[in-house]
Protein backbone atom coordinates (compact mmCIF):
# COMPACT_ATOMS: atom_id res chain seq x y z
CA UNK A 1 0.00 0.00 0.00
CA UNK A 2 1.76 3.11 -1.20
CA UNK A 3 2.04 6.36 1.46
CA UNK A 4 -0.40 9.14 0.50
CA UNK A 5 1.25 11.41 2.76
CA UNK A 6 4.12 14.29 2.00
CA UNK A 7 4.44 15.30 5.73
CA UNK A 8 4.48 12.18 8.21
CA UNK A 9 5.91 13.91 11.09
CA UNK A 10 8.96 12.21 11.80
CA UNK A 11 11.48 14.82 11.77
CA UNK A 12 13.85 13.68 9.22
CA UNK A 13 14.36 15.29 5.75
CA UNK A 14 13.31 14.00 3.01
CA UNK A 15 12.42 15.16 -0.95
CA UNK A 16 9.01 13.35 -0.76
CA UNK A 17 7.53 17.01 -1.35
CA UNK A 18 8.52 16.21 -4.94
CA UNK A 19 5.35 13.54 -5.11
CA UNK A 20 3.29 16.19 -4.28
CA UNK A 21 0.43 15.84 -7.79
CA UNK A 22 -1.23 18.68 -9.44
CA UNK A 23 -3.22 20.89 -7.47
CA UNK A 24 -6.86 20.85 -7.37
CA UNK A 25 -7.97 22.80 -10.38
CA UNK A 26 -9.62 25.73 -8.18
CA UNK A 27 -6.15 25.89 -6.96
CA UNK A 28 -3.93 26.27 -9.84
CA UNK A 29 -2.45 29.25 -10.32
CA UNK A 30 0.14 28.51 -13.38
CA UNK A 31 -2.11 29.69 -15.94
CA UNK A 32 -2.22 33.34 -14.81
CA UNK A 33 -3.43 35.90 -17.46
CA UNK A 34 -1.19 36.96 -19.96
CA UNK A 35 -0.41 40.47 -19.95
CA UNK A 36 -2.99 42.91 -21.23
CA UNK A 37 -3.00 43.97 -24.23
CA UNK A 38 -3.41 48.23 -24.85
CA UNK A 39 -6.80 47.47 -26.84
CA UNK A 40 -8.01 44.94 -24.02
CA UNK A 41 -10.26 47.73 -22.36
CA UNK A 42 -11.89 48.88 -25.33
CA UNK A 43 -12.81 45.33 -26.47
CA UNK A 44 -14.11 43.15 -23.84
CA UNK A 45 -15.90 41.11 -25.48
CA UNK A 46 -12.99 39.93 -27.65
CA UNK A 47 -11.35 38.55 -24.20
CA UNK A 48 -10.14 35.14 -24.22
CA UNK A 49 -11.11 33.19 -21.14
CA UNK A 50 -8.84 33.67 -18.00
CA UNK A 51 -7.14 31.09 -15.69
CA UNK A 52 -9.50 32.76 -13.11
CA UNK A 53 -12.59 31.59 -14.71
CA UNK A 54 -11.22 28.38 -15.15
CA UNK A 55 -10.39 28.32 -11.35
CA UNK A 56 -14.06 29.71 -10.84
CA UNK A 57 -16.26 27.77 -13.43
CA UNK A 58 -14.35 24.33 -13.39
CA UNK A 59 -11.23 23.58 -15.73
CA UNK A 60 -13.39 20.66 -17.13
CA UNK A 61 -16.38 23.03 -18.11
CA UNK A 62 -14.11 25.66 -19.78
CA UNK A 63 -12.43 23.16 -21.79
CA UNK A 64 -14.96 21.47 -23.12
CA UNK A 65 -17.34 23.74 -22.89
CA UNK A 66 -19.91 21.82 -21.25
CA UNK A 67 -23.54 23.34 -21.51
CA UNK A 68 -26.18 20.62 -21.27
CA UNK A 69 -25.07 19.65 -17.41
CA UNK A 70 -25.44 22.99 -15.55
CA UNK A 71 -29.21 23.10 -14.76
CA UNK A 72 -29.05 26.50 -13.17
CA UNK A 73 -32.66 27.30 -11.17
CA UNK A 74 -34.35 29.24 -13.53
CA UNK A 75 -34.84 32.01 -11.01
CA UNK A 76 -31.11 32.99 -11.66
CA UNK A 77 -31.29 32.82 -15.47
CA UNK A 78 -34.37 35.27 -15.07
CA UNK A 79 -32.85 37.72 -12.77
CA UNK A 80 -29.47 37.92 -14.68
CA UNK A 81 -31.59 38.56 -17.60
CA UNK A 82 -33.34 41.42 -15.76
CA UNK A 83 -29.93 43.05 -14.20
CA UNK A 84 -28.84 43.22 -18.16
CA UNK A 85 -32.27 44.32 -19.46
CA UNK A 86 -32.99 46.91 -16.72
CA UNK A 87 -28.59 47.79 -16.60
CA UNK A 88 -29.08 47.60 -12.96
CA UNK A 89 -26.31 46.13 -10.40
CA UNK A 90 -27.84 42.39 -9.41
CA UNK A 91 -27.95 41.55 -5.69
CA UNK A 92 -27.01 38.41 -4.79
CA UNK A 93 -27.25 37.13 -1.38
CA UNK A 94 -26.86 33.59 0.39
CA UNK A 95 -25.02 31.25 2.03
CA UNK A 96 -21.35 31.05 1.87
CA UNK A 97 -20.45 28.50 -0.95
CA UNK A 98 -23.48 28.51 -2.72
CA UNK A 99 -21.78 30.26 -5.77
CA UNK A 100 -22.63 34.03 -5.79
CA UNK A 101 -19.17 35.24 -6.86
CA UNK A 102 -19.26 32.19 -9.57
CA UNK A 103 -22.18 33.43 -11.14
CA UNK A 104 -20.67 36.67 -12.51
CA UNK A 105 -17.81 34.52 -13.87
CA UNK A 106 -20.75 32.15 -15.40
CA UNK A 107 -22.08 35.54 -17.33
CA UNK A 108 -18.98 36.46 -18.44
CA UNK A 109 -18.08 33.55 -20.20
CA UNK A 110 -21.07 32.63 -21.41
CA UNK A 111 -21.37 36.03 -23.35
CA UNK A 112 -17.53 36.62 -24.07
CA UNK A 113 -17.21 39.69 -21.83
CA UNK A 114 -13.91 38.98 -20.76
CA UNK A 115 -11.71 39.44 -17.56
CA UNK A 116 -14.58 39.83 -14.87
CA UNK A 117 -13.34 43.13 -12.54
CA UNK A 118 -13.23 42.18 -8.95
CA UNK A 119 -13.55 44.20 -6.05
CA UNK A 120 -13.15 42.68 -2.55
CA UNK A 121 -14.61 44.65 0.52
CA UNK A 122 -13.64 44.79 3.82
CA UNK A 123 -14.81 46.72 6.56
CA UNK A 124 -12.04 49.75 5.73
CA UNK A 125 -13.34 50.03 2.17
CA UNK A 126 -14.42 53.62 0.70
CA UNK A 127 -16.03 54.47 -2.25
CA UNK A 128 -12.50 56.06 -3.41
CA UNK A 129 -11.14 52.39 -3.44
CA UNK A 130 -13.08 51.11 -6.28
CA UNK A 131 -12.60 54.75 -8.35
CA UNK A 132 -9.26 55.09 -8.15
CA UNK A 133 -5.96 55.79 -6.31
CA UNK A 134 -3.97 59.08 -6.80
CA UNK A 135 -0.07 58.55 -5.80
CA UNK A 136 0.64 62.32 -4.31
CA UNK A 137 3.62 60.48 -2.40
CA UNK A 138 5.12 59.01 -5.61
CA UNK A 139 5.01 62.19 -7.39
CA UNK A 140 6.29 64.63 -5.22
CA UNK A 141 9.25 61.84 -4.63
CA UNK A 142 10.15 61.80 -8.51
CA UNK A 143 9.30 65.51 -8.36
CA UNK A 144 12.33 65.91 -5.90
CA UNK A 145 14.51 63.47 -7.84
CA UNK A 146 14.30 65.17 -10.80
CA UNK A 147 15.41 68.78 -8.71
CA UNK A 148 18.26 67.01 -7.37
CA UNK A 149 19.62 65.27 -10.86
CA UNK A 150 18.69 68.66 -13.25
CA UNK A 151 20.04 71.52 -13.98
CA UNK A 152 17.47 74.04 -14.47
CA UNK A 153 13.82 74.09 -14.54
CA UNK A 154 12.55 70.95 -13.05
CA UNK A 155 10.04 69.08 -16.00
CA UNK A 156 6.75 67.83 -14.03
CA UNK A 157 5.84 64.89 -15.02
CA UNK A 158 2.20 63.86 -16.35
CA UNK A 159 0.05 63.59 -13.52
CA UNK A 160 -2.07 60.79 -15.28
CA UNK A 161 0.90 58.95 -14.19
CA UNK A 162 0.07 58.48 -10.62
CA UNK A 163 -3.60 57.68 -11.29
CA UNK A 164 -4.84 53.96 -11.33
CA UNK A 165 -8.50 53.21 -11.51
CA UNK A 166 -10.36 50.42 -9.41
CA UNK A 167 -12.02 47.94 -10.43
CA UNK A 168 -15.35 49.95 -10.29
CA UNK A 169 -13.54 52.94 -12.36
CA UNK A 170 -12.43 50.94 -15.02
CA UNK A 171 -15.56 49.23 -15.45
CA UNK A 172 -17.57 52.89 -16.10
CA UNK A 173 -14.38 53.40 -18.99
CA UNK A 174 -16.72 53.59 -22.11
CA UNK A 175 -16.13 50.80 -24.78
CA UNK A 176 -15.58 50.89 -28.04
CA UNK A 177 -17.77 48.17 -29.32
CA UNK A 178 -20.82 48.81 -26.85
CA UNK A 179 -20.06 45.76 -24.45
CA UNK A 180 -20.48 46.06 -21.02
CA UNK A 181 -17.98 45.44 -18.72
CA UNK A 182 -18.42 42.51 -15.42
CA UNK A 183 -18.04 43.83 -12.21
CA UNK A 184 -18.20 41.51 -9.18
CA UNK A 185 -18.17 43.40 -5.68
CA UNK A 186 -17.63 40.88 -3.53
CA UNK A 187 -18.92 40.28 0.10
CA UNK A 188 -20.69 44.11 0.36
CA UNK A 189 -21.86 42.98 4.16
CA UNK A 190 -18.62 43.46 5.13
CA UNK A 191 -18.28 46.87 4.38
CA UNK A 192 -18.66 49.82 6.58
CA UNK A 193 -22.12 51.93 6.97
CA UNK A 194 -21.54 54.75 4.92
CA UNK A 195 -20.39 52.58 1.66
CA UNK A 196 -23.50 51.63 0.43
CA UNK A 197 -25.40 54.71 0.09
CA UNK A 198 -22.09 56.48 -1.50
CA UNK A 199 -21.96 54.06 -4.29
CA UNK A 200 -25.78 55.16 -4.57
CA UNK A 201 -24.84 58.06 -6.82
CA UNK A 202 -22.12 56.54 -8.90
CA UNK A 203 -24.23 53.65 -9.59
CA UNK A 204 -27.69 55.84 -10.84
CA UNK A 205 -25.52 58.20 -13.17
CA UNK A 206 -22.98 55.69 -14.53
CA UNK A 207 -19.30 58.09 -14.14
CA UNK A 208 -18.09 60.06 -11.54
CA UNK A 209 -14.59 63.27 -11.38
CA UNK A 210 -11.38 62.91 -10.73
CA UNK A 211 -10.51 65.67 -8.86
CA UNK A 212 -6.84 65.91 -9.45
CA UNK A 213 -7.44 65.63 -12.91
CA UNK A 214 -10.31 68.29 -13.44
CA UNK A 215 -7.68 70.75 -11.68
CA UNK A 216 -5.06 70.72 -14.63
CA UNK A 217 -7.73 70.22 -17.24
CA UNK A 218 -6.89 73.31 -18.63
CA UNK A 219 -3.17 72.55 -19.04
CA UNK A 220 -3.67 68.28 -19.50
CA UNK A 221 -7.05 68.32 -21.26
CA UNK A 222 -6.05 64.12 -21.77
CA UNK A 223 -4.45 62.12 -19.60
CA UNK A 224 -3.01 58.18 -19.96
CA UNK A 225 -4.27 56.55 -16.57
CA UNK A 226 -3.47 52.83 -15.51
CA UNK A 227 -6.85 50.63 -15.72
CA UNK A 228 -7.31 47.59 -13.47
CA UNK A 229 -6.01 45.70 -16.46
CA UNK A 230 -2.85 47.05 -15.96
CA UNK A 231 -3.73 49.03 -19.68
CA UNK A 232 -3.03 53.24 -20.48
CA UNK A 233 -6.94 54.55 -21.52
CA UNK A 234 -7.31 58.17 -21.61
CA UNK A 235 -9.13 60.30 -19.42
CA UNK A 236 -10.50 63.73 -20.43
CA UNK A 237 -11.43 66.68 -18.94
CA UNK A 238 -10.79 64.29 -15.51
CA UNK A 239 -14.52 62.43 -15.87
CA UNK A 240 -14.99 58.88 -16.43
CA UNK A 241 -18.17 58.41 -18.22
CA UNK A 242 -19.66 54.80 -19.20
CA UNK A 243 -21.44 54.66 -22.65
CA UNK A 244 -22.75 51.24 -21.82
CA UNK A 245 -23.55 50.22 -18.21
CA UNK A 246 -21.45 47.38 -16.45
CA UNK A 247 -23.14 44.29 -15.66
CA UNK A 248 -22.52 44.60 -11.95
CA UNK A 249 -22.79 41.59 -9.37
CA UNK A 250 -23.37 42.41 -5.64
CA UNK A 251 -22.37 39.95 -3.17
CA UNK A 252 -23.58 39.36 0.40
CA UNK A 253 -23.69 36.49 3.06
CA UNK A 254 -26.51 38.02 4.76
CA UNK A 255 -24.53 39.87 7.54
CA UNK A 256 -26.20 43.40 7.13
CA UNK A 257 -29.00 44.84 6.03
CA UNK A 258 -28.72 47.21 3.19
CA UNK A 259 -30.76 50.67 3.25
CA UNK A 260 -34.21 51.01 0.94
CA UNK A 261 -32.64 53.69 -1.62
CA UNK A 262 -30.08 51.33 -2.40
CA UNK A 263 -32.34 47.67 -2.71
CA UNK A 264 -34.68 49.83 -4.47
CA UNK A 265 -31.86 50.54 -7.76
CA UNK A 266 -30.88 46.27 -7.64
CA UNK A 267 -32.42 43.19 -8.97
CA UNK A 268 -32.14 40.83 -5.68
CA UNK A 269 -31.35 37.21 -6.13
CA UNK A 270 -31.15 35.03 -3.24
CA UNK A 271 -29.58 32.13 -4.23
CA UNK A 272 -30.75 28.38 -2.95
CA UNK A 273 -28.10 25.94 -2.25
CA UNK A 274 -27.44 23.42 -5.22
CA UNK A 275 -29.56 20.45 -5.68
CA UNK A 276 -28.69 17.27 -6.74
CA UNK A 277 -28.23 18.20 -10.66
CA UNK A 278 -26.24 21.92 -10.17
CA UNK A 279 -23.86 19.60 -7.35
CA UNK A 280 -23.51 16.84 -9.81
CA UNK A 281 -22.85 19.22 -12.55
CA UNK A 282 -20.77 21.29 -10.39
CA UNK A 283 -18.42 18.38 -9.65
CA UNK A 284 -18.39 17.55 -12.92
CA UNK A 285 -17.27 21.00 -14.05
CA UNK A 286 -13.90 20.92 -11.59
CA UNK A 287 -13.14 17.35 -11.64
CA UNK A 288 -14.31 15.60 -13.82
CA UNK A 289 -17.32 12.96 -14.70
CA UNK A 290 -14.95 9.95 -13.23
CA UNK A 291 -14.33 11.97 -10.07
CA UNK A 292 -18.64 12.14 -9.96
CA UNK A 293 -19.56 8.45 -10.27
CA UNK A 294 -16.08 7.16 -7.38
CA UNK A 295 -17.41 9.98 -4.98
CA UNK A 296 -20.66 9.13 -5.18
CA UNK A 297 -20.84 8.19 -1.44
CA UNK A 298 -19.78 11.35 -0.64
CA UNK A 299 -22.17 13.76 -2.38
CA UNK A 300 -24.95 11.60 -1.01
CA UNK A 301 -23.48 12.55 2.12
CA UNK A 302 -23.58 16.45 1.05
CA UNK A 303 -26.90 16.25 0.01
CA UNK A 304 -28.12 14.15 3.29
CA UNK A 305 -26.64 16.70 5.61
CA UNK A 306 -28.97 18.35 8.14
CA UNK A 307 -30.96 20.99 6.72
CA UNK A 308 -30.02 23.55 9.38
CA UNK A 309 -26.32 23.19 8.61
CA UNK A 310 -24.06 25.45 7.42
CA UNK A 311 -21.77 23.36 4.82
CA UNK A 312 -20.40 24.96 1.63
CA UNK A 313 -20.03 22.93 -1.99
CA UNK A 314 -16.12 23.42 -2.02
CA UNK A 315 -15.89 21.59 1.06
CA UNK A 316 -17.17 18.94 -1.17
CA UNK A 317 -15.24 19.23 -3.81
CA UNK A 318 -12.53 19.66 -1.44
CA UNK A 319 -13.26 16.54 0.29
CA UNK A 320 -13.70 14.50 -2.71
CA UNK A 321 -10.19 15.49 -4.50
CA UNK A 322 -8.30 14.62 -1.29
CA UNK A 323 -10.03 11.44 -0.78
CA UNK A 324 -9.05 10.25 -4.26
CA UNK A 325 -5.63 11.58 -3.56
CA UNK A 326 -5.45 9.34 -0.35
CA UNK A 327 -6.67 6.53 -2.11
CA UNK A 328 -3.86 4.28 -1.24
CA UNK A 329 -4.72 5.08 2.78
CA UNK A 330 -6.77 3.20 5.31
CA UNK A 331 -10.51 3.14 4.70
CA UNK A 332 -10.84 4.75 7.71
CA UNK A 333 -8.05 7.79 6.90
CA UNK A 334 -10.01 8.53 4.17
CA UNK A 335 -13.47 8.87 5.99
CA UNK A 336 -11.56 11.15 9.22
CA UNK A 337 -10.27 12.99 5.93
CA UNK A 338 -13.94 13.23 4.84
CA UNK A 339 -15.24 14.24 8.47
CA UNK A 340 -13.02 16.90 8.70
CA UNK A 341 -13.40 18.66 5.46
CA UNK A 342 -17.31 18.45 5.90
CA UNK A 343 -17.58 19.71 9.21
CA UNK A 344 -19.99 22.20 9.26
CA UNK A 345 -18.97 26.01 9.77
CA UNK A 346 -21.39 26.93 11.99
CA UNK A 347 -20.21 23.80 13.87
CA UNK A 348 -18.11 25.39 16.68
CA UNK A 349 -16.85 22.27 18.80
Amino acid sequence: MSDWRIYRGVGLRHDDIRRLPDPPPWRDFTSRDDPPQADDTAEPGGHADTGDTARRLGAERVRHQLVENLHPHPEEVEAVNAALYLRRPLLVTGNPGTGKSTLAHSVAHELGLGRVLRWPIVSRTALADGLYHYDALGRLQDVQLDRAVQQGPVSHPPLGSYIRLGPLGTALLPTADGLPRVLLIDELDKCDIDLPNDLLNVLEEGRFDIPELERVADREPVAEVLTDDGVRVPVRGGRVECSVFPFIVMTSNGERDFPAPMLRRCIHLELKPPGERQLAAMVAAHLGEEALREGGELVQRFLDRDPGSLVATDQLLNALYLTQQAEGAERLTRERLAEMLLRPLDQTE
